[in-house]
C-alpha cells in the first residue's frame, strides 16, 4: 500500500486495498488509514461511505482507523470531522459545514469530561445526577433535531466514568451514589436506541474492558484527545460493522472448521469419543466456542462445517460423543472431505445458493487460512492458534461479522426453514419432472401491507437480497416506515408457504403513484430460497391485475444492473413488459400496458392482499 500511495496509483487500484487489509492488526490499520485518509473519495470508483464525526473532545486520532475499517469492509470512506466541542451546534444545524455532504452515518463520541466541566468546586454525587439529568435532555432533544433533518443514521457512543473523578469523592457511599446516577445514565442514552429508528448507541464499556486504559492523562490534558488509540480503534471496529449492516453486508454463515478449532485434537487419530471438549480447562475453551456459535445461529446466521476429515466421522462425533454442544442439527451444511477448503466452501455457498461472501470461515490452520485468503479473497478468515483455545471465543468474537440493526422473526427460525430446505430438495430429486415438483409443492403465497412487527425484516429484505433486486435500493426500517406512510407509495411483504412449511416473509414489492396515474413498481426483492417456483410470477400478476382494477393507464418498471442481478435483467420481458428506450449501461425502463395480463400461475395459490 506504502508503495502504491508513493506512485501516486492507490486511487486506481482501490479494489486492492481489502485484501491488503486482511489481517492487520489494530497499528498496521491506523497506518494504512493514514495513508488511505489522504486519497480523495471522489478520484476513486466504488461504494462510497461518508462518515460525518463529532464530538465533545478532540478526534483527530479517529479519523485513521474509521478510514482503514471502512475500506477494509469494501468501501470508500469519506470521513469528515467536526471541529472542536461543536457537536452540540452541529447536530442541530442542517447548514453547519460538517453537513456540506449529506452523509450515511454521523458518529457523536461522548466523553465525561463534558459533564463534570460545568460543576462548580467542591461537588457532591447529587449535582453530578443533577448535571446528568440535564446533559440527557441535552442530547435527547440533539437527537430528535437530527433524525428530523437527516436521513442518514446516527451513532452515539456512552461515556466512560474515569477514575479521577470518581476517586475525587473520599466517602465510599458517595461514590456508590455516583456510580449509579451514571449508570442510570448511561443506560438512559442505550435507550434511545431502542426508541429511535436509525439511532445506535455503542456501549464503551465493553470496548474500554477489551482495548483500555480509556485515556492517555498527557495527551488529554495537551490535547483535548479523551479517548486512548485502542479505544478509538476499538469504536472504529465497531462503527465499520455498523456501516456493513446498514449497507446489508452482514455475514450470513459461519463456517467452522473442526479439528483444533471447534473441538480439541484431531478426529481420525483421537476418535469421536477421544477429542477434546466438554469439562476441563482445555475442553470449556473449545466448549466456549460451540455455545457461542450456537448462540449467534439463534439471531439469524447460519453454521455450517469445512473440515479436512472423514465424513462419517464427523457425523459419528456430533452424534455419539456427549459432551459436544453442537449437533448435526445445528448446522445447515456440512462439508468434510480431504479437498481442498476454497473449493468446499464454494460448495457451501453453492449449497445454500448464496453468494460466496455471505460466509465468514475460522480455522487454526495458517496453511490453510492462507489458502482461503488467497482464493475466496471475498470470505472473511478469523484465524485461532491451537495452542491457544482459550482465546478462540474472543477471537470469534473481536469482529461483528453478523451485526445488524434488529433481529426479527424470520431470523430466529432461519436455520430451521434451511434445514427443512433439504427436505424439499430431496423431494424433488424423487419427482419425475419439474413440472410435477412443482405442481406437488402445494406453494401459497401472500401478498400484505406490513405491520409495524414486519417493518425490521422488510427492511433486511432490501439490504441483504441482491440476485432477484431489480433496483438495488437499500433501506432502512426508518425508510420503510416513511414509504408506508406516503399516500403515493404503496409497501408490499411476500409471504410463502409450502406442504412442508412456512418459507415466512421472503420478499417485499415498492410501489408508487405517478402524475398521469400510471403505477410504478420502485423495487421488487424476492429471497433466492424460493426462485423458480413460480412465486415471482404470480406476484407481479397481482400487482397488474391491482392496476388494471384501479385504472391505471400503465404499469412502469426498471431493472438496474448490478454485478449479482444479471439473472433478472429479462424478468419484465419475459412478462409482458415492453422495453423503453435501448439499452444501455445504466437503468433499463420496462413498461406495461395492461391491455393483456399474463395467465394466473396454476401451481401457486395466490391468497388475497390482507393488511396486517
Amino acid at each position: 500500500m506504502k508503495e502504491l500511495s508513493r506512485a501516486g496509483k492507490l486511487a486506481e487500484n482501490y479494489g486492492e486495498v481489502p485484501s491488503l487489509l486482511a489481517g492487520l492488526d489494530e497499528t498496521g490499520l491506523r497506518r494504512a488509514g493514514m495513508l488511505l485518509a489522504r486519497v480523495d473519495a471522489a478520484d476513486v470508483d466504488g461504494a462510497r461511505f461518508t462518515v460525518a464525526v463529532a464530538g465533545s473532545s478532540a478526534l483527530q486520532p479517529l479519523e485513521a482507523p474509521l478510514t482503514a475499517q471502512l475500506a477494509r469492509h469494501g468501501f470508500v470512506p469519506d470521513v469528515r470531522l467536526g471541529g472542536y466541542k461543536q457537536y452540540g451546534m452541529e447536530l442541530r444545524d442542517p447548514g453547519s459545514p460538517l453537513f456540506d455532504v449529506e452523509p450515511d452515518l454521523t458518529v457523536c463520541v461522548l466523553d465525561a469530561d463534558e459533564v463534570f466541566k460545568h460543576l462548580d468546586t467542591p461537588w457532591t454525587a447529587a449535582d453530578v445526577r443533577d448535571a446528568l439529568t440535564e446533559h440527557a435532555e441535552h442530547i435527547e432533544a440533539l437527537v430528535t433535531a437530527h433524525r428530523a433533518d437527516h436521513a442518514g443514521a446516527l451513532v452515539l457512543t456512552t461515556l466512560p466514568l474515569p477514575r479521577h473523578w470518581a476517586a475525587q469523592l473520599v466517602d465510599l457511599r458517595s461514590r456508590a451514589e455516583l456510580g449509579i446516577a451514571w449508570r442510570e445514565f448511561e443506560a438512559r442514552l442505550l435507550r434511545l436506541a431502542v426508541e429511535h429508528t436509525g439511532v445506535f448507541v455503542v456501549d464503551m464499556e465493553p470496548l474500554v474492558g477489551v482495548a483500555g486504559p480509556l485515556l492517555d492523562p498527557r495527551l488529554a490534558a495537551y490535547t483535548g484527545v479523551q479517548f486512548a488509540d485502542g479505544v478509538l480503534a476499538a469504536l472504529a471496529r465497531e462503527v465499520g460493522h455498523i456501516a456493513r449492516a446498514l449497507r446489508g453486508k452482514t455475514s450470513k454463515v459461519l463456517v467452522l472448521d473442526l479439528d483444533n478449532t471447534t473441538w480439541g485434537g484431531v478426529l481420525v487419530e483421537e476418535g469421536p469419543l477421544g477429542i477434546t471438549t466438554g469439562e476441563g480447562p482445555v475442553g470449556e475453551a473449545f466448549t466456549a466456542v460451540q455455545k457461542a456459535a450456537k448462540q449467534l445461529a439463534s439471531q439469524g446466521p447460519l453454521l455450517a462445517v469445512c473440515s479436512k476429515n472423514d465424513e462419517d466421522k464427523v457425523r459419528i462425533a456430533f452424534r455419539d460423543n456427549p459432551d459436544l454442544t453442537l449437533r448435526e442439527d445445528d448446522l445447515v451444511a456440512l462439508v468434510a472431505n480431504w479437498g481442498a477448503k476454497p473449493d468446499n466452501l464454494r460448495q457451501i455457498a453453492e449449497q445454500l445458493n448464496l453468494g460466496i461472501d455471505s460466509l465468514v470461515f475460522i480455522d487454526d490452520s495458517p496453511s490453510e487460512r492462507g489458502l482461503v485468503a488467497a482464493n475466496l479473497p471475498q470470505v472473511p478468515v478469523i484465524a485461532v492458534d491451537a495452542d491457544e483455545p482459550a482465546l478462540h471465543l474472543h477471537r470469534l468474537l473481536a469482529d461483528g461479522w453478523f451485526t445488524t440493526q434488529r433481529v426479527t422473526d424470520e431470523d430466529r427460525v432461519r436455520g430451521e426453514r434451511y434445514r427443512t430446505e433439504r427436505k424439499r430438495m430431496e423431494f424433488r430429486e424423487r419427482a419425475d419432472s419439474l413440472g410435477d415438483y412443482l405442481a406437488q409443492l402445494g406453494t401459497t403465497v401472500e401478498l400484505f401491507v406490513p405491520g409495524e412487527a414486519e417493518v425490521g425484516r422488510i427492511a433486511q429484505i432490501t439490504q441483504r437480497t441482491n440476485q432477484f433486486n431489480l433496483t438495488t435500493i437499500r433501506l432502512d426500517v426508518a425508510a420503510v416506515t416513511a414509504a408506508l406512510s406516503d399516500p403515493d407509495r404503496a409497501v408490499y411483504g411476500v409471504r410463502c408457504a409450502d406442504k412442508f412449511g412456512d418459507h415466512g416473509i421472503v420478499g417485499a414489492v415498492f410501489t408508487s403513484t405517478e402524475a398521469d396515474g400510471a403505477r410504478r413498481v420502485d423495487n421488487f426483492l424476492l429471497s433466492c430460497r424460493v426462485l423458480a417456483r413460480g412465486v415471482e410470477d404470480a406476484v407481479l400478476r397481482t400487482l397488474l391485475a391491482q392496476a388494471k382494477a384501479a385504472g391505471a393507464p400503465a404499469l412502469h418498471a426498471a431493472h438496474r444492473p448490478t454485478a449479482k442481478n444479471g439473472a433478472v435483467a429479462d424478468f419484465y420481458a419475459k412478462s409482458g413488459f415492453s422495453a423503453v428506450g435501448e439499452p444501455g449501461g445504466g437503468s433499463r425502463e420496462f413498461t406495461h400496458d395492461l391491455a393483456e395480463l399474463p395467465p394466473p400461475v396454476q401451481h401457486v395459490e395466490l391468497k388475497t392482499l390482507t393488511t396486517v
